[in-house]
């Protein structure tokens, strides 16, 4: 039997992914990395993106944002702000964030407004979700 990783995705509100997988592409701060068995220890900072896991032959695309990675002994633990499997992004959840990235773009330029992280975090998780959806609405992958 090849060797796996044990792949947990986890942000504030709820476990997302957990299982054995051959490999996990994932956009961190300094590049895109890809993760095999027996890699060596690593943390590293989370950039907006997809992880794309890959197990039994299927591609699992998931859009994340903003947190931390950790590999060690087998083990990939995604700590992420936000994250989301591709398959829970509708035409209409794009939509709306298309239209939310926008009403945040509008807000942020208001100086009154005084909380710019969290439009900010927001945006972003906006933007990822469209920028993921639109890379794999024609690609094929595991739902």
């Amino acid at each position: 039997m090849s060797k796996t990783l044990k792949l947990k995705i986890v942000t504030p509100e709820r476990t997302v992914l957990e299982e054995e997988v051959e490999q996990v592409t994932i956009p961190t701060t300094e590049g895109e990395i890809t993760v095999l068995p027996d890699h060596i220890p690593l943390v590293a900072a989370l950039k907006s993106g997809d992880v794309v896991a890959k197990a039994n032959g299927e591609v699992i695309p998931m859009a994340v944002s903003g947190g931390f990675i950790e590999v060690r002994d087998n083990v990939v633990a995604i700590l992420a702000d936000f994250a989301e499997h591709l398959h829970e992004i509708s035409d209409e959840a794009v939509e709306k964030a298309k239209a939310r990235a926008e009403e945040l773009r509008v807000l942020m330029e208001n100086k009154e407004h005084v909380d710019f992280e969290h439009f900010e975090s927001e945006l972003e998780r906006s933007l990822t979700r469209v920028k993921v959806a639109n890379k794999w609405k024609s690609k094929k992958y595991r739902k």
